[in-house]
């Protein structure tokens, strides 16, 4: 801020000298002020880098087993148990491709009861049962995925369990409908092997 200077004279008077020495000082504090503020951004970026050291990376604990659950699917507990003994004791891999095979219709399974028969070695009476068996498969993808985080070699599946969940009942009120609780648990095949000895 300027005062008026109209008088070239004037230039020797006090309030002029004055004035001057005041936008001097002023100066002198905008420069400080501007140092201030860079030793403080100095100051936050040293503490950013101290804070961004490198974080020491937690060790995985390494698990014998990994466990599925489907809560309240909407397919037949009757079919569901069925399946569950077809996969059992297998690999993920191979309930896998044998899961897939159903949705094909290369495969039946097999089940009990005055069911039709069907083609297949060792088979008598079997259904492919499509629906259910999506449901598997996408559980059992996930399991394969729990597995590797939890880093179990070479995964058998050990318990494959198949329990009645609460039944909704339809529209209208006319039809329960059909619910499923299912549990799939993999353990490593070494460890299978143990626990028979």
């Amino acid at each position: 801020m300027t005062e008026k200077n109209y008088n070239p004279e004037q230039k020797g008077n006090k309030s002029m000298k004055k004035q001057q020495k005041a936008e001097q000082k002023k100066e002198i504090v905008d420069t400080k002020k501007i140092e201030d503020k860079k030793e403080k951004t100095e100051k936050e970026e040293q503490k950013v880098k101290e804070e961004k050291k490198p974080i020491q990376k937690k060790e995985k604990v390494k698990k014998d087993e990994a466990i599925v659950r489907g809560i309240g699917l909407p397919i037949s507990t009757k079919t569901s148990t069925e399946i569950c003994r077809f996969i059992n004791k297998k690999t993920i891999d191979k309930a896998i491709t044998d899961l897939e095979d159903v949705l094909k219709f290369k495969k039946a399974i097999p089940m009990r009861g005055e069911i039709p028969h069907r083609k297949g070695k060792g088979m008598m009476s079997g259904r492919y049962a499509t629906k259910a068996t999506g449901h598997f498969v996408r559980m059992l993808k996930t399991l394969k995925a729990n597995a590797n985080v939890n880093g179990v070699e070479n995964p058998v599946i050990v318990e494959a369990v198949a329990n009645k969940a609460s039944r909704p009942y339809g529209r209208f009120g006319a039809v329960k409908r059909k619910r499923t609780h299912i549990k799939i648990k993999v353990i490593e095949k070494n460890k299978l092997k143990e626990k028979k000895k």
